[in-house]
């Protein structure tokens, strides 16, 4: 069997005989009276019959006990409880069938592994007391009000090599690929479409003596266009060319009032003329671009 090896029992006080801690849990069951403690010690010794100890008697004592320990140190009704469970462990040893694992530990063996787990609880509990008697902060000592902080000095230390160095501005370099930027094209509205169609809306006005009619800025507009961009380039390019207009004397401008709609009428006269000149210019250049292709298909 696998020895066990135990730290060994530090010096107690032993108090006369017939005389007990007042804080000790004494227990009157079946076949024993006196403190917890005494009857893990005989049972330890093999002095007591745990078969006759009653371990519902055992439970319900313990729990007196818990009761009254709001006037006692409950570290030691821990460790009582500790007691009290190695015996019911103890006694349900006995009571259960052995197995042949080849494993068996004893009584006393157990008896000694509980020592030993009590022995560590009291170091603990002396290490704890200790600890919450040092100065406390706060308490005892204060920092300073007003501090200045600590100052951090950062050393940097490189330990890459040449080809880490290398393969780094490979890699940055195989990332920063060349591309043809395509900027992008919108549909607008030119001055020359504008101006074309400006011209040839306003020649076909009704005319009203040497003008025409009045109309508003917005019908030159085309309809049905649903690009908001193309609609307000229009907008942008017509209103440019009514005010060139109106610079050479073709067309008469005027607004009612701020952010009121813009009205225009042309000279008809002198707006006639141009539309003229543009017409034959265009029917000029479709009758040279005519007879270059009946010239191509003669030869």
């Amino acid at each position: 069997m696998t020895d066990v090896l135990f730290e060994e029992d530090p010096p107690r006080e032993v108090l006369p005989e017939g005389e007990h801690d007042a804080d000790a849990l004494l227990l009157n069951i079946d076949g024993f009276e006196g403190p917890i403690d005494v009857l893990l010690n005989l049972a330890r010794d093999q002095k007591v019959d745990l078969t006759k100890v009653s371990i519902l008697q055992l439970a319900r004592q313990y729990l007196t006990f818990i009761d009254r320990a709001q006037e006692l140190r409950l570290d030691l009704a821990a460790e009582y409880l500790v007691m009290a469970a190695w015996l019911a462990y103890l006694k349900s040893r006995l009571l259960l069938p052995k197995e042949n694992d080849g494993e068996e530990v004893d009584a006393e063996t157990m008896a000694e592994a509980l020592q030993f787990q009590l022995r560590r609880l009291e170091a603990m509990q002396q290490a704890s007391e200790e600890l919450f008697g040092l100065p406390q902060l706060g308490q005892d000592i204060f920092p300073r009000g007003m501090p200045e902080g600590l100052t951090t000095k950062m050393d940097t230390t490189y330990d890459a090599s040449l080809y880490d160095l290398l393969k780094s501005y490979g890699d940055i370099e195989r990332r920063q690929e060349f591309t043809n930027y395509e900027l992008p094209t919108f549909s607008l509205m030119s001055m020359e479409v504008a101006m074309q169609r400006m011209t040839k809306m306003l020649g076909k006005l009704p005319r009203k003596g040497p003008w025409s009619v009045w109309t508003t800025l917005t019908s030159f507009i085309p309809e049905g266009v649903k690009d908001k961009l193309y609609v307000r380039s229009a907008m942008a390019s017509c209103f440019t060319v009514g005010l060139e207009l109106a610079k050479q004397g073709k067309v008469e401008i005027k607004q009612d009032g701020l952010f009121r709609p813009i009205y225009l009428r042309a000279a008809v006269d002198r707006l006639e003329d141009d539309y003229t000149e543009d017409e034959t210019g265009q029917d000029n250049a479709q009758s040279e671009d005519t007879a270059e292709v009946e010239h191509d298909t003669g030869t």
